[in-house]
């Protein structure tokens, strides 16, 4: 073990952003499967003290029959956290990673610590984020999510020394509802949508790269996924609701390089969200790269499926960080 993880894993009170707070160990199910898996380093709490709001329990489950996958999802998330990975040849580069889920879920395996893993094999530190999830009852659920990422980004580059980072170059990528998380956060991240805690806060949310991967992202209800409306607002959308929370109708000259991914054949979440956030990008001049694969259906992610074109996402990904500097 690096001397950066072992400092990481002996001395978790020195990560957080303000009260000195024990850090909340990452989800976890109670009887693993036997296999190698990446891990984290350590968690960082995102916030001094747990935010108020609903009582709730998290809930830790293990979907995947294969004994060889592990395919694990958490809900009940009340004490939002960053689980790290550190580079393994630092290059100052990080990356947020948002798990999907539903706006009811985090599959923080296939979408989380295996993108991590990845990534930190490529030189970029990875920060995969629990965040409060829209369908557990928080208030401003529509919101929720997006203060969270708001706040991971802030933290990340607070904590930078500590990680060997680069504060400017820190990027995210999400999928699914994650995905509308990290599309929000590239085009909403300078709004103000909480109360300043401490010190981070006075720190940019603006990322460096944003990554929507099959995201859940428009609201016009011609393409929008089924799920968004009652998940975000608990029915259906306002003109108003429309128009602030709707990323591509949110692009502007500080929105940041986008890279796109998505199937054609998905039935969950359609194409065209991705294809009308290409369109508003290229309409306001923002570098886009975007990937559309024949099939590949919904929520593919780091799945180990080696014989699919898709499973190439990952490597395009990690081509075009480099090529818009976020490797230095």
């Amino acid at each position: 073990m690096d001397t950066l993880r072992r400092s990481l894993l002996l001395s978790p009170l020195a990560l957080t952003a303000g009260a000195a707070v024990a850090q909340t160990a990452a989800p976890e199910v109670a009887t693993p499967k036997p296999i190698a898996w990446p891990t984290p380093a350590t968690t960082i709490d995102l916030w001094p003290t747990p935010p108020k709001g609903p009582a709730l329990t998290e809930i830790v489950e293990e979907v995947s029959t294969d004994p060889a996958i592990r395919l694990r999802r958490v809900q009940g998330i009340s004490t939002p956290r960053l689980a790290v990975f550190p580079a393994k040849n630092p290059n100052g580069g990080a990356m947020l990673i948002i798990p999907g889920g539903g706006f009811s879920w985090n599959y923080f395996d296939h979408e989380g610590y295996q993108l991590a893993d990845f990534l930190t094999s490529q030189g970029f530190t990875c920060f995969v984020l629990f965040y409060r999830l829209a369908n557990d009852g928080w208030n401003n659920r529509a919101e929720i999510g997006l203060i969270d990422a708001q706040r991971a980004m802030r933290v990340i580059r607070h904590h930078a020394a500590t990680f060997k980072i680069d504060p400017a170059r820190v990027g995210v990528t999400g999928f699914s509802a994650g995905g509308f998380i990290t599309a929000s956060l590239s085009t909403r991240h300078a709004q103000n949508l909480y109360p300043a805690v401490d010190g981070a806060d006075k720190l940019d949310a603006r990322p460096f790269a944003s990554a929507p991967i099959y995201p859940v992202l428009s609201l016009d209800p011609k393409v929008a996924y089924d799920g968004v409306f009652g998940s975000l607002f608990g029915g259906p959308a306002t003109l108003e609701q429309v128009a602030r929370h709707s990323p591509e109708l949110n692009v502007d000259d500080r929105t940041p390089p986008t890279f796109l991914c998505h199937a054609e054949d998905d039935a969950t979440v359609p194409v065209a969200n991705s294809t009308l956030f290409r369109d508003a990008l290229k309409a306001s001049n923002i570098p886009v790269e975007t990937h559309l694969f024949a099939r590949g259906g919904h929520g593919f992610g780091m799945k180990p499926e080696l014989d699919q074109p898709w499973h190439l996402w990952s490597q395009l990904l990690a081509a075009f960080l480099n090529r818009e500097g976020l490797a230095g």
